[in-house]
């Protein structure tokens, strides 16, 4: 096959975050919004999927171009080497956006972009009638238009990246594992210091912490629909894999805890701790933020918490914002970062932030303060 183009998808705001990542594995990449796109070769596929903590799926992209007609994204489409990436019995479902462009109606172009792609592959495999029966694996087609510019993909995550396999059970309002790697990523935590989440919930930002500071590939737990591909090959997978379990640092020690005010959510995030394969390296209790106390130094705290957007909810949550400003302003060696989608928090916490940096929570516009802490000594 030789080398493939690849697309990492990001959400809004973290795409230097993710391009970081593709370098980190030692991919070179050009930044779009909500995209990475790097060429590599097959084993790319496998790797990336693996390892990416910040990205949403990793795509194989086919062609791009220009279409203003139906005939054009037609032809277009059909002139694509489908026949190298889908086998004749694979199954291929094909999904569509179009924003800003001329082919607004995405079932019409979906439906040309399968009819295109079925030529292409009666060509390619010589068939002259029929459809194809479709009872292989799965090559998830997606055609995105953007200002009239057709990109033409194949997913080859399967379900979203940060579903990582480890949650059991979770909060009304969760956390997405993508997300709380980006901030754990965004601090200045190394594994040799302490790290506290005092608003837990289902576990996720520690046990994200938890998979960093031992260097565990985030995809180690699960599956991913490219691994059925013959072109990709399972030698590929293989050694991908093993690279995944050379690379860990089981033996890291680490020091991360997480807190927070419900017991039940407490027993739910031992329980995915536990279901990661991480459940006597986490410290969960029930504990509320003003009660946070510590004698250690230099530690980071990550939260996410209440943003009080709920009727009734809003004069609760400023009060808990204030109390955990006292009583984390007691620890100036400690760095604390929070998000949250409160206008006014810097006010309610009693001190402006470092810097703020701007992140979607799903669909909420949310700030990340962070209050940086002294630098140990060594460091000066």
């Amino acid at each position: 096959m030789g080398k493939v183009t690849l697309i990492a998808t990001a959400a809004m705001g973290i795409e230097s975050i993710v391009a970081k990542e593709v370098k980190d594995l030692g991919y070179e990449c050009s930044v779009e919004n909500g995209k990475v796109t790097f060429v590599a070769d097959e084993k790319a596929i496998c790797r990336s999927n693996l390892w990416l903590r910040t990205a949403d799926r990793v795509k194989l992209k086919v062609g791009e171009f220009k279409a203003t007609t139906f005939d054009e994204l037609f032809e277009k489409t059909k002139a694509l080497n489908w026949g190298d990436y889908i086998p004749e019995n694979g199954e291929f479902p094909v999904v569509g956006k179009s924003v800003k462009s001329k082919l607004f109606s995405v079932s019409d172009c979906q439906s040309i972009v399968k009819k295109a792609v079925v030529d292409s592959l009666k060509k390619h495999y010589r068939k002259t009638s029929g459809w194809f029966e479709e009872t292989g694996p799965l090559y998830r087609i997606e055609i995105s238009i953007l200002k009239d510019i057709a990109t033409l993909t194949i997913d080859c995550s399967g379900v979203g990246l940060h579903k990582r396999g480890y949650r059991a059970g979770q909060g009304e309002a969760p956390l997405k594992e993508t997300l709380a790697a980006t901030l754990v990523m965004l601090t200045n935590w190394i594994p040799d210091r302490p790290f506290v989440d005092p608003f837990c919930g289902s576990g996720t930002i520690p046990i994200e912490a938890a998979l960093i500071g031992q260097n565990i590939a985030p995809g180690f737990n699960r599956d991913f629909v490219s691994e059925k591909w013959d072109w990709v090959g399972k030698s590929n997978w293989d050694e991908a894999r093993q690279e995944v379990e050379d690379l860990a640092k089981y033996d890291q020690p680490l020091d991360i805890s997480g807190y927070d005010i419900d017991h039940r959510m407490i027993q739910i995030a031992k329980d995915n701790a536990e279901e990661a394969g991480l459940g006597d390296i986490i410290n969960f209790k029930q504990m509320q933020v003003k009660d946070f106390t510590t004698t250690k130094d230099y530690g980071v705290i990550v939260g996410n918490p209440p943003y009080g957007e709920r009727l009734g909810e809003k004069k609760a949550v400023e009060e808990m914002y204030k109390q955990m400003g006292e009583a984390l302003r007691k620890y100036d060696t400690w760095s604390v970062y929070m998000l949250t989608s409160h206008p006014e928090f810097e006010q309610f916490y009693g001190k402006p932030a470092t810097k703020k940096r701007k992140l979607f929570n799903g669909f909420i516009r949310t700030d990340y303060y962070q209050y940086w802490g002294k630098r140990p000594p060594r460091q000066q």
